[in-house]
């Protein structure tokens, strides 16, 4: 997004206070018990994964699940088929956390609305972010697309809210003009329950993502964990506008702040607002906040356990976030001598990680590890016109920017960085690269024991600005291990993701010029980050 470099000059101080939640965790009566292993080689692997979830247990909420509970999608086609049959499937509830519905997706509205006439019992809530939700009113919007869906089904079965950052109010958010706007904050969860089931992802809901916009997708079959981020997704619904259909209006719709709202409007008090949205938010994403198990027995014993991520910087003061500390204890954890036989692989579409998970990624006694980032013919601001048009070239320099630190730190032969491109964005055939995420291998193992993924690009202004959810997976289920291996070397297919060095970046084709360098220090002077 063009709206990248333009955050508010406060986010540094707000990341200082999220790191030091690692160092203020308390211990919890929360511990990860591990399978009974048959070899050594099996029993090494169990303590190393208790190094890091005896750490994570103080962080963060988790539950446990069987690994077969878990199904990872590979394509922004499978994506969007899975949902839709999940969504006419529903019998209950579905929930959709995202930042935004295009604008002409029709057929998932028509999917939907399938749905609901079928089961009159079924209830919808949709949670999308209110600055991109409506920037192109009174032309069509995400709002006006899905104010319809209240007026047929009615405000008892269908709620369509829209956050609105505290951090953009008065002056500011009259003079600054829509798109701009976008970089003091958004609602960027991406969360898709159906019923007892959920989808966790980086990619919203338009038509790229469902055809030639590669991102991540993870399935998970549990009431408890599907349940537990509805509490998140609904209590930030409860601190949103919501949209109500007004025929009257240009745009077709208006956004009401109901008094049974949970604080008031963050355009009217936003210091009230954040006071409130702490009270609620934060009792949510404590340790103490984690699932109980259902009384039922399972025929399959857990052997995973997933963390429950959560980044409300924004909304939440004094900052009690999870996801940087959680992180950044999982690499810290990696950085001891004897995680030297493990391997990391970290991918971000926008590759620009906040600079102390550079540092982080630098200082792991691994020597086995990827980076993933996209071409700059696979970003999606390729050819564009105008500043948004520099993106690719500043994302270029920040990762040769990131060569150069491996190589100063020691760790060049360490670190691979490829570039994923399949065709050239705007072309036939081209697809644009938008996943992110983690995974982590343990004592010479190829297959990922640890996956973390989720809405968060990693950077400064997710851990600033924008409200971001995710999970993190560690198992023991060789099945589920597979599975994740199968992911990560897809997104490495040889056919799209090339290894580069400094080499490439000294090609005349690959020089960054200084009109692009000048724009990045001028939204460093002023707080920004891409």
């Amino acid at each position: 997004m063009i709206v990248r470099s333009c955050i508010r000059c406060t986010a540094t101080r707000r990341l200082q206070v999220c790191r030091s939640r690692i160092l203020q965790a308390k211990q919890r009566g929360f511990s990860t018990s591990t399978p009974h292993a048959t070899n050594s080689n099996a029993l090494s692997t169990a303590s190393m994964l208790a190094a890091f979830t005896n750490e994570l247990d103080k962080i963060a909420p988790k539950f446990e699940v069987h690994g077969s509970q878990i199904h990872v999608l590979r394509t922004p086609s499978e994506f969007y088929e899975t949902l839709k049959a999940k969504i006419l499937a529903a019998e209950d509830q579905i929930f959709l956390s995202t930042l935004y519905i295009g604008n002409t997706e029709h057929e998932l509205i028509y999917t939907l609305q399938q749905a609901l006439r079928n089961k009159p019992k079924l209830k919808l809530s949709i949670l999308t972010d209110a600055l991109r939700g409506t920037r192109e009113s009174p032309n069509p919007s995400c709002a006006s697309l899905l104010a319809p869906l209240t007026e047929e089904f009615g405000p008892e079965r269908v709620e369509i809210r829209m956050f609105h950052t505290p951090n953009l109010t008065g002056l500011r958010k009259k003079h600054i003009p829509k798109r701009i706007n976008e970089g003091w904050g958004l609602q960027h969860m991406k969360l898709y329950g159906i019923d007892n089931e959920i989808i966790v992802s980086g990619a919203n809901l338009s038509n790229d993502y469902f055809t030639n916009r590669q991102d991540r997708y993870h399935v998970f079959s549990s009431k408890e964990i599907t349940q537990y981020f509805f509490k998140i997704h609904d209590a930030v619904s409860k601190l949103s506008f919501l949209v109500l259909p007004h025929k009257q209006k240009p745009a077709g719709y208006t956004l009401d702040w109901p008094t049974s709202n949970l604080a008031p409007s963050p355009l009217s008090n936003p210091k009230i607002y954040i006071t409130s949205a702490t009270s609620v938010l934060n009792p949510l994403i404590q340790t103490s906040a984690s699932p109980s198990a259902t009384l039922a027995k399972s025929t399959n014993p857990a052997n995973t356990t997933i963390y429950f991520l959560s980044q409300l910087t924004s909304l939440l003061k004094p900052d009690t976030s999870t996801e940087l500390p959680l992180i950044t204890s999982i690499l810290q954890t990696l950085s001891k001598p004897a995680f030297t036989n493990s391997s990391w692989t970290f991918t971000a579409g926008y590759f620009n990680p906040d600079p102390s998970l550079t540092k982080l990624l630098l200082s792991t006694a691994s020597t086995n590890n990827s980076v993933i980032t996209a071409s700059p013919h696979a970003n999606g601001f390729f050819g564009s016109k105008g500043v948004s048009g520099m993106l690719p070239s500043a994302y270029t320099l920040l990762s040769r920017r990131f060569l150069e630190s491996a190589s100063k730190a020691g760790r060049a032969q360490d670190i691979t960085l490829k570039e994923w491109r399949r065709g050239t964005v705007g072309k036939p055939e081209g697809w644009t690269y938008h996943a992110k995420g983690l995974w982590v291998s343990v004592n010479g193992e190829e297959e990922p024991a640890i996956s973390i993924v989720g809405s968060s690009n990693y950077t400064k202004r997710s851990y600033s600005l924008d409200l971001e959810v995710g999970t993190c997976i560690i198992t023991h289920d060789e099945g589920l291990k597979g599975r994740l291996r199968e992911e990560r070397d897809g997104l490495m297919d040889p056919r799209y993701a090339r290894e580069v060095g400094m080499d490439e970046f000294v090609r005349t084709d690959r020089r960054v010029g200084i009109h692009v360098r000048v724009a990045m220090w001028i939204v460093k002077m002023v707080g920004g980050a891409l």
